[in-house]
């Protein structure tokens, strides 16, 4: 078993839209025979952009899978290779698969050296500890100077970006640097490419140091076992150089991958999160171990609806051993499932396989129950294991929307429901204040292909327009707040008096409510309705009617009455209170602030920056990611950016792109605070 695990190799291509991920994807399958031959995105026939829609776009649109075996110097290793959109606005679909493999590929084009999602993902996969591995793909294009690019990546990313091997025959092909470094190549030398590497890599075993300053050399096998452990450290990161067009460095990446990338033995393992049920226990990480003879844990990383099956979860195994029909429990249910097939995927193409072992991406179809990012166990014991969770940005970017016609109002909401459960950053809500439905993604592109795929795949049109803007409530100091709730009404009565403080709390921290009372002033069973009022109030607002956040509430004292004491007396008290506190705590609005990112001609930077200074926006600074063109970061209120893409399409003829990604709430200003408190009809506070 354990050889098995050893010869499976996990690993995502991610990378900024147009590096040619999908081409280089196909490469390798065709390299290692798994397709007769490569596809191509213009044509609209990969095996990793297999939805209409991506064949439409000509790039892709989400994650896909496409695990295939590879046969490199007689042995077969099973390869599952993972495929990502690099656009920002799809980042809910690239960034579920670093949870699933050991290695992240960041793919870079070499006209365009280092962009904004190059950043991006170095910076992601570092974070979830992955191996690294940096392909600088399309070599062949006209105006490519791999020499600079390469020094480019070590001045950003570190010294620690070697090359493994090295254009050659002016970028016709490349040479190895490391198995056998004896060619010559396009710049630089192989041979001081080699020495670098096998420094880089002695560096971590004392005895192999020994060694190669006594002999002047080591042998590939003598470095595999500290190579992985510099990999897993970060202490190297290769670079290797490839062409898909051409099939330059395409078969010396397959073999790469094979012999030098982390097994799932070898790779950082993956970290999941203990919750404890009990109210005084602390969440504990605990490390899932590759072994097949112990326990599963498989982690859902994707979900996708199929026409015709329904629900296709795929999930990677991090131990134990999956086969058909084993009962399985999802996440923290207690209802067992059994799954009567399990596939490996490539791209819409499912192979039905006998058993999933440690390192495995495999999928089942037909269980509705399951959920992006649940955790699938064979053990009632592992309820409440979780696993770490993914930093996916948060959505800003929203559309209000209502269905063309009035009678798919429920099919509309199904359908939302069922493309929010596939995309983690896809979102629905219902703005009670402005009786409206909005969905939100991370841009506009984003929520284009939504509205494009819902009326292509399941024929609705929706009417579309800005929505409300969310802004919050909060308050700037602390007060206290009293009420006592009595009715008589001839019968039985209604009696509760809460007396609680109210505190600011940091910005972002939401809300506490906590139970101070002593001595019983107010019964135990009592508790839950006073903080039910002062939900209520939260979710209402005080001032402009937007809801509350980042407030502390303690209640403290109270009286009771023991035959008219009613949790609809505790919960009305609770919430008048509450109001009583916050009339003296100084309310005021917050707004929300996002970050943008802007590519743009470097001529338009002017007049970008004087758009977005014009509305209350502020630079943080720029950046020339290639000639001719600029990266502006900024911050600027939400409120202030509804009409922003189409003043940029305007000033950059269609030539300019952005990223919105929310940064945090501050104070509105006065004059915006007082129109909205004027807009806001408040409702009578009395009974």
């Amino acid at each position: 078993m354990a050889n098995s695990i050893k010869g499976i190799r996990t690993i995502a291509l991610v990378g900024q839209a147009g590096s040619g991920k999908t081409s280089l994807a196909e490469a390798l399958l065709a390299k290692a025979g798994a397709v007769h031959a490569a596809g191509s995105v213009e044509h609209g026939n990969t095996v990793c952009d297999y939805s209409p829609q991506e064949r439409q776009w000509h790039h892709s649109l989400k994650l896909a899978v496409a695990s295939f075996e590879a046969k490199v110097d007689g042995e077969s290793t099973r390869v599952h290779l993972l495929d990502t959109p690099g656009y920002p606005d799809f980042a809910g679909h690239a960034l579920p698969a670093l949870a699933a493999v050991e290695t992240a590929a960041i793919v870079i084009n070499a006209q365009n050296g280092i962009e904004m999602m190059t950043s991006r993902f170095m910076q992601y996969a570092q974070k979830r500890g992955l191996d690294r591995l940096i392909v600088v793909n399309k070599i062949d294009a006209e105006n490519v100077d791999c020499e600079a690019l390469l020094e480019r990546i070590q001045q950003t990313f570190g010294k620690e970006c070697l090359p493994l091997n090295l254009p050659a025959d002016n970028r016709r092909k490349v040479s190895d640097c490391f198995f056998a470094p004896s060619g010559e190549a396009d710049f630089s030398s192989v041979e001081e490419a080699h020495r670098k590497l096998v420094e880089q890599v002695v560096e971590v075993d004392e005895t192999l140091m020994e060694k190669y300053l006594e002999k002047g050399e080591v042998t590939p096998e003598e470095l595999h076992e500290p190579l992985e452990q510099v990999l897993r450290e970060g202490h190297l990161i290769p670079v290797v150089f490839t062409s898909a067009r051409t099939g330059a460095g395409v078969a010396e990446l397959l073999e790469v991958i094979v012999k030098l990338l982390a097994n799932p033995t070898e790779g950082n393992p993956p970290v999941y999160v203990s919750t404890p049920s009990g109210v005084d226990g602390e969440p504990k990480d605990l490390t899932a171990i590759p072994d097949p003879g112990k326990h599963a844990l498989a982690h859902v990383f994707k979900i996708e609806t199929d026409p015709y099956i329904g629900r296709i979860a795929v999930f990677r195994v991090h131990q134990g051993r999956l086969t058909p029909n084993m009962q399985l429990y999802i996440g923290e249910g207690r209802k067992p499932i059994k799954p009567g097939h399990l596939f490996m995927l490539r791209g819409k193409t499912q192979t039905e396989v006998q058993e999933a072992l440690p390192g495995d991406i495999c999928a089942i179809a037909r269980v509705e129950d399951i959920q992006f990012d649940h955790i699938l166990h064979d053990s009632v014991d592992d309820a409440q294991l979780h696993a770490r969770p993914l930093e996916l940005p948060t959505s800003v970017f929203g559309l209000a929307v209502t269905p063309k016609n009035r009678r798919d109002e429920q099919k509309v909401a199904d359908v939302l429901h069922k493309i929010a459960a596939e995309d983690p950053c896809f979102r629905i809500e219902h703005n009670p204040q402005a009786n409206e439905t909005v969905m939100r993604g991370l841009g506009e592109m984003h929520l284009k292909a939504i509205l494009d795929k819902m009326v292509s795949q399941y024929k609705l049109e929706l009417d579309t327009r800005p929505p409300s803007i969310p802004f919050r409530e909060t308050i700037t100091s602390k007060a206290e707040g009293h009420n006592r709730h009595k009715k008589q009404t001839g019968g039985a009565g209604q009696f509760g008096e809460v007396f609680l403080r109210v505190e600011p709390l940091a910005r972002g921290k939401g809300f506490e409510f906590v139970d101070a009372v002593k001595g019983g002033t107010i019964p135990r069973q009592f508790i839950p309705s006073v903080e039910k009022g002062v939900r209520h109030v939260l979710e209402t607002g005080f001032v402009a009617g937007f809801p509350l956040q980042d407030v502390r509430v303690i209640v403290y004292d109270g009286k009771t009455h023991p035959v008219d004491s009613k949790d609809v007396a505790f919960m009305s008290a609770g919430r008048k209170a509450f109001l009583d506190a916050l009339a003296k705590a100084h309310p005021i609005v917050l707004e929300p602030i996002v970050d943008i990112e802007i590519v743009a001609p470097e001529e338009r930077m002017g007049d970008i920056t004087g758009e977005l200074s014009g509305h209350r926006g502020q630079i943080r600074g720029s950046d020339s990611p290639r000639p001719g063109l600029v990266q502006i970061t900024a911050q600027a209120p939400l409120s202030e950016l509804e009409q922003f893409p189409a003043r940029l399409r305007s000033l950059t003829a269609g030539h300019g792109s952005y990223n919105l990604e929310f940064s945090h709430y501050e104070p509105a200003p006065a004059q915006l605070q007082q129109k909205l408190q004027a807009a806001h009809k408040p409702q009578a506070e009395a009974d």
